[in-house]
């Protein structure tokens, strides 16, 4: 029997917010998420404490392109020259050439938080790269994962269904729920960010990762859950809260079309917080803040794709 390895990446600089997966067999591994080019060096510290050697790394998986995820993917392959990285197709195509990737990101963060946040990102070989399409499997000393495209949080996003692990690798389909909240207890809330999010894809997601009957979740953002059913029911009470909210911006002058987002993803996440008895601390909110202006990027982004169709 291997290990498996939950790796706290910390991401911008925080504990227990962005994680990648250490899977290792027989002295060879898998990377799942890589997260930024600044968590390269931690993932193969963790790597090498379980004596998997960067050359016996076999596949790195990344769940969609968002650089929170996939950023550090071209480090990573730099460093363990046997690695393939397996990825969704429209993810492969940016990581292949990440120039549109750069640009767009860029334009979220701005220049100066893009390079605090992601550093360097170069492309990745095509030849280094497989693409996986819907429903394929991956057999893998003794493990057997199934590749299932979860749109919702974007359209190029696939979880890992692991049959010997029964669980799922998933992302941004399955929600954000931070360990380590002031109050020693966490919850779950959606994740909306920009560029394509689809409430109603997001919904099916959640029911495709419970179709699996996987019994635990391995978040990105952050580590492991269980209670699926549970989360799945928050979940779904705010990705319809979110959608919602879509609507009345329609009421909303464009100028302010932020700010009242902002406003209404609060309300969604106290909602959300209060049904599983959390209360929320300043330090908290420090937190959220910057989860709070993503999502409501994200659905103002939604409704105004839509109002231009």
């Amino acid at each position: 029997m291997g290990t498996f390895i939950t790796i706290d990446t910390e991401y911008a600089d925080l504990k227990q917010v962005a994680s990648a997966y250490l899977i290792e067999e027989e002295g060879h591994g898998i990377v799942v998420e890589t997260n930024t080019t600044h968590a390269i060096p931690k993932i193969l510290s963790v790597m090498d404490n379980q004596n998997v050697s960067p050359s016996n790394l076999d596949y790195i998986i990344v769940t969609h392109v968002h650089l929170d995820h996939a950023g550090g993917a071209w480090a990573l392959l730099e460093s363990c020259p046997n690695a393939v990285l397996l990825a969704h197709p429209k993810t492969a195509k940016h990581l292949i050439d990440p120039s549109l990737l750069i640009k767009s990101a860029t334009a979220v963060y701005g220049k100066e938080n893009f390079q605090k946040l992601y550093g360097e990102i170069k492309p990745i070989p095509k030849e280094r790269v497989r693409v996986m399409e819907d429903g394929e499997f991956l057999d893998w000393k003794g493990h057997s994962f199934e590749f299932i495209y979860t749109k919702g949080h974007a359209n190029h996003h696939f979880c890992i269904y692991d049959k010997k692990i029964n669980g799922v690798f998933t992302g941004d389909s399955f929600g954000i729920s931070y360990p380590h909240l002031e109050n020693g207890k966490s919850f779950i809330f959606p994740t909306t960010t920009p560029t394509d999010f689809d409430a109603k894809e997001a919904i099916h997601s959640i029911d495709l990762i419970l179709g699996t009957g996987a019994s635990v979740c391995y978040l990105t953002h952050f580590g492991v859950i269980q209670n699926l059913k549970q989360c799945a029911e928050d979940l779904k009470i705010g990705l319809h809260l979110c959608q919602n909210a879509i609507l009345e911006l329609k009421q909303v002058p464009k100028e302010n079309r932020l700010s009242f987002m902002e406003k209404q993803v609060e309300l969604m996440i106290k909602n959300l917080a209060n049904r599983n008895a959390v209360i929320l601390t300043e330090k908290d909110w420090s937190l959220l803040r910057l989860d709070v202006n993503l999502n409501a990027q994200g659905l103002v982004y939604a409704f105004e794709r839509n109002e231009n169709k």
